[in-house]
């Protein structure tokens, strides 16, 4: 009989390779410590000390995609990670907050056999994948939640592959709520080949709350949490966000801030645009 542990050994996590063009899973530039974690077609960089990821990558190949159901397949700590260096069930209970998959469910799906993509949709189900979100669902999280498809539809058609980065802004002022902060951020950077070279698109989810910051509650409640909105933002101001290296994503980064009108309101970035529609997504050159 094997051991959860032993259960986990082997996988190889995200393909760097999978596009034909090297694409790694970043680092954070100040050396802060990290630990990978390798799953089925994803990996997770963890940050110990915030006992979230600091930054998820998954590879999907669109032809070999799969619709299995999650039904039955419960939420479980990794056992490679000590229990208190991930964000776990105590943090979820009696609230209204989401587990969040950070590498969607969907895009680990997919392999050469129906174990492999079994395999996928099972590995997503561990908590360094998961980050707490508001469980309220509207347009803004309902287009985040559609990229990925969007793009395998539009930017990746020929080769119909993505490599996705997805992650929570650590922000050192996130509101603490049972022994973790809650991101009120979350970012996610899309690569792909467009006409035969590298391309990407960066974007954030938003749940800060539009009226600013409100004082927590004196109950176990989690603190106040905004509607989503999702942007589209340049991946230079993600990295900024984030601390990550995504020097080469920047370099083929497909949105052109500069010609960008405001978008959005005062709070917005300028060069962001905020999404209503996925039409609006820009994802090729000329």
């Amino acid at each position: 009989m094997t051991t959860p542990a032993e259960d986990l050994a082997g996988r190889t996590g995200l393909d760097e390779e999978l596009l034909g063009v090297p694409v790694r899973l970043p680092d954070l530039r100040d050396g802060t410590a990290t630990v990978r974690l390798d799953y089925t077609h994803f990996s997770v960089r963890m940050r110990p000390d915030r006992r979230l990821a600091a930054v998820t990558g998954v590879g999907i190949d669109g032809a070999l995609l799969q619709d299995l159901s999650r039904e039955g397949i419960e939420w479980r700590l990794d056992p490679r990670l000590p229990a208190d260096q991930q964000t776990g069930p105590e943090v979820y209970v009696d609230n209204d907050l989401d587990r969040g998959h950070l590498v969607r469910r969907a895009d680990a799906v997919w392999g050469a056999t129906d174990a492999e993509a079994q395999q996928g949709n099972e590995d997503t189900f561990h908590y360094p994948n998961a980050a707490p979100q508001a469980a309220a669902f509207n347009q803004g999280k309902q287009l985040w939640l559609g990229l990925e498809e969007y793009l395998l539809g539009n930017a990746a058609t020929a080769q119909r592959k993505l490599v996705v980065l997805t992650g929570p802004v650590l922000d050192p002022g996130d509101p603490p709520y049972r022994g973790v902060q809650l991101p009120r951020r979350f970012v996610k950077v899309a690569a792909f080949l467009d006409r035969g070279e590298l391309a990407a698109t960066g974007y954030v989810l938003d749940q800060t709350p539009l009226i600013g910051d409100l004082p927590a509650a004196a109950t176990d409640e989690p603190p106040p949490l905004g509607p989503f909105r999702t942007f589209q933002a340049p991946i230079a101001d993600i990295a900024a966000l984030t601390g990550l290296d995504l020097d080469q994503l920047v370099a083929v980064d497909r949105l052109q801030p500069a010609l960008e009108p405001a978008s959005g309101g005062p709070d917005v970035p300028a060069g962001w645009i905020l999404l209503t529609s996925l039409a609006q997504v820009r994802w090729r050159r000329g």
